[in-house]
């Protein structure tokens, strides 16, 4: 457990309140259980801890909030409204896989309901929790929306644009405020909205 954790009344159940029977009775399984479980061992092995330096603790927050929302955001929309032929069609399709995902997780987060690692375990999150949902990481499927798009029409950019989308989702975990599993599941429904979109678009 990292210096900055305080352990408090053990692991409150497996941290999922889904609002639906159906859902809770799922949430309620072996494999949900087991898979929360590891989630929150690698949460509790890649966090940032009190003994690290401030020098990375500026440096990861300074890449969570470089691809964040608002960030995410302005990448799609500055294209969209600059842009002109190829380019614009790529500009409106990131605008379409970053609205269309967002309500998505949005809609995830409120039926779902995880709590946040700081209210089950009191890890200390190095930055603002933005909401009270912990599953799965807006931020990760924001800035991979856009950084997928981008990637699969601009092949030369492709590695460095995914590599900082997966840095920026890694982030989350390292400040404390998203475990594993929210930012992969986040990442994965980016993917999937922007292979539906190009599809259709």
């Amino acid at each position: 457990m990292p210096a900055n954790a305080t352990h408090v009344s053990g692991v409150l159940n497996s941290g999922f309140s889904p609002r639906s029977a159906k859902l809770s009775r799922m949430f309620k399984s072996p494999i949900v259980h087991r898979l929360d479980d590891r989630d929150r061992a690698l949460y509790a092995r890649w966090v940032i801890g009190e003994s690290s330096s401030r020098v990375s603790l500026l440096c990861w927050t300074v890449l969570t909030h470089s691809g964040g929302s608002a960030a995410s955001v302005a990448f799609a929309l500055v294209p969209l409204a600059l842009a002109e032929g190829a380019f614009k069609v790529v500009a409106v399709q990131a605008a379409w896989s970053l609205a269309i995902s967002h309500v998505i997780v949005q809609f995830i987060k409120r039926n779902v309901v995880r709590a946040r690692p700081t209210e089950r375990v009191a890890y200390q999150a190095h930055v603002a929790l933005p909401d009270r949902f912990s599953f799965p990481s807006g931020h990760s499927t924001s800035v991979m929306s856009v950084a997928f798009i981008h990637a699969a029409n601009f092949h030369s950019l492709a590695l460095p644009l995914l590599a900082f989308a997966a840095l920026v989702g890694f982030s989350r975990v390292r400040l404390g405020v998203h475990y594993p599993g929210d930012v992969l599941v986040g990442q994965l429904i980016a993917i999937a909205t922007g292979l539906l979109v190009r599809a259709v678009w």
